[in-house]
Parts: C-alpha cells; structure tokens; sequence
C-alpha cells in the first residue's frame, strides 16, 4: 500500500504513489490470474461443504433436517389448538425408561419409569439455529458465486 494508508504525506507524494500502483497493477493485470481461480475454487469449496453438511445432517436425523426450519415456522404460526411440534418429535423431552435395580430379596427388579431429557431442550435450539445458519450460508455463497461470475464475463 505503500504508506497510503498513513493520513501524514502530502498530496504530490499521494498522487505519485498511487500512480505508481496503478502503474504496478496495470501492468502485472493478468499475470495473478491462478491466484484468482483457486479463490473462487475455494468458494466454490465452500458452498459444497455447507451443502455437504446439509445432506450429512438430514441423514443424522432420518430425513427431518431439511425441512426442519419451515416446519418450526409452520408450527409458531398454527393454531394453539392444531400444533404439533417438530421439534419435540426430532428431541422428544420425556421418554420411558427401564432400570433394573436389586430388590429386597435379591433378585433383579425392573421398574419403569418416565424420564426428562433437559439436554433435549437445548439440542432443539442449536439445530434450528445451524439450520438457518446453513441456509444462510448456502444463500450468501451461491449469490457470491454467481456475482463473480457475471463479473468475470
């Protein structure tokens, strides 16, 4: 940058340092073309794994992730009456448990019992938000992309 940067220089030594960058990048202009091409390689890199990570998370859940998101919307804006939480369908809050414990005369006991999953709660929230994190993402990226792509044409 060769000291544009720095507010103290006068005005003739703006102007001729900044001639001689001009200079400096209008003659070297196509030669750090590879540099570019790999950059947007890496962008393109970039949307597939977040694609990627997507389709690995849909596949976790058994083909629920991708949907999850709209349904969490679909379900905020539905009646009291008619809900359905999605949420607690992937992250159930309460499951039946069985534990086996020694009984008073020494034999294996089995009782059943209801179970709270708190941990579930605060699963529920993560992944809604890295849903709309990768929606995000996938967005953002895929609108660099083709801005790029109409600016090299």
């Amino acid at each position: 940058m060769m000291d544009l940067d720095i507010g103290i220089c006068s005005e003739i030594e703006k102007k001729q340092k900044k001639k001689l960058l001009l200079d400096y990048l209008w003659d070297n202009l196509r030669y750090h073309n590879w540099w570019a091409y790999r950059y947007y390689v890496c962008e393109f890199l970039s949307l597939c794994n977040v694609i990627g990570q997507m389709f690995l998370m849909n596949k976790f859940f058994d083909g629920e992730f991708m949907t999850f998101g709209l349904d969490v919307i679909t379900h905020m804006e539905a009646d009291q009456e008619d809900r359905m939480d999605p949420m607690i369908y992937i992250f159930p809050r309460m499951t039946k448990c069985t534990f086996y414990k020694y009984g008073v005369s020494g034999e294996v006991e089995r009782h059943d019992a209801i179970c709270i999953l708190p941990l579930n709660v605060v699963n529920e929230k993560i992944y809604i938000f890295l849903w709309f994190w990768f929606i995000i993402l996938t967005i953002l990226t895929t609108l660099t992309l083709v801005r790029r792509d109409a600016i090299e044409i």
